[in-house]
């Protein structure tokens, strides 16, 4: 498929070291949830800020949210904008080639979704000739590029999610791509998805899904990618994370051991 003043605005110098400021600067772009998005009052919400806000605590560092475009982020990271990425990041094969991330924090599926009763299903043959949504940057449109545009699919991408399923609710989308749960609470949940569902099952595709999602890491971070690493574990171990999980999804998020 992940989309803040729970922590304060970036208010120093970017260019300062994580170790420095006693800060831990993570890149967000909330306009994903359950994982992250915005409230009214400008603060941010979801599993991902909840899960780094538990991470800063283990750490003893206070979380810092910079505010970014989500096809914009490994550019903004490399760029020392901030020290690292919370933003419902894939693992991916390629990422992996120009940074680094930390354990596996979650797994969850990707799906088609369309008008209910639709017969769509996610393969080249039942798409092609259609106008499928896709958020910009993101490995669903990685796979929608990979193996249903050549077939005449035509992929529409978005900066957001939530720019995608308005188009599809407008009927200028035959169908959006996208992990399961973010479409769930962003749309099949919500009043204005009345009438639409998943269509088809799960999409697998390992080699553009990867495991799950990270936080992404400068190259050369390795004492905070070691650092993150413990938290992490230490979270899990003593139950936090399945706490913060519980509040945001009815199923296990977690990732196979």
């Amino acid at each position: 498929m992940k989309k803040t003043l729970i922590g304060l605005l970036l208010v120093t110098c970017p260019l300062l070291s994580w170790g420095a400021t006693g800060e831990l600067r993570f890149g967000v772009d909330p306009t994903y949830p359950p994982f992250e998005a915005k409230r009214a009052d400008g603060s941010l919400t979801g599993f991902d800020i909840e899960l780094g806000e538990s991470l800063c605590a283990e750490l003893q560092r206070r979380c810092v949210w910079v505010e970014n475009a989500f096809d914009g982020m490994i550019s903004a990271l490399k760029g020392r904008k901030f020290d690292a990425i919370l933003s419902s990041l894939s693992i991916t094969e390629e990422r992996k080639g120009v940074i680094a991330f930390s354990d596996t924090l979650f797994d969850t599926p990707a799906r088609l979704v369309a008008r209910e009763g639709s017969p769509l299903q996610p393969t080249a043959e039942s798409l092609r000739g259609k106008r499928i949504g896709v958020q910009q940057g993101s490995v669903f449109e990685v796979y929608a590029r990979r193996m249903w545009e050549p077939n005449g699919v035509q992929v529409v991408p978005y900066q957001s999610s939530d720019l995608t399923y308005s188009d599809l609710i407008n009927g200028r989308l035959d169908a959006a791509f996208d992990d399961a749960t973010a479409a769930s609470e962003g749309l099949l949940k919500q009043p204005m998805g009345k009438g639409f569902a998943y269509a088809g099952g799960v999409v697998k595709a390992p080699d553009v899904f990867g495991p799950g999602t990270g936080i992404g890491l400068r190259k050369g971070d390795t004492a905070l990618a070691k650092e993150i690493n413990q938290a992490l574990g230490r979270i899990h171990q003593n139950g936090t994370y399945e706490r913060i999980a519980r509040k945001y999804f009815d199923y296990d998020i977690a990732p196979a051991n």
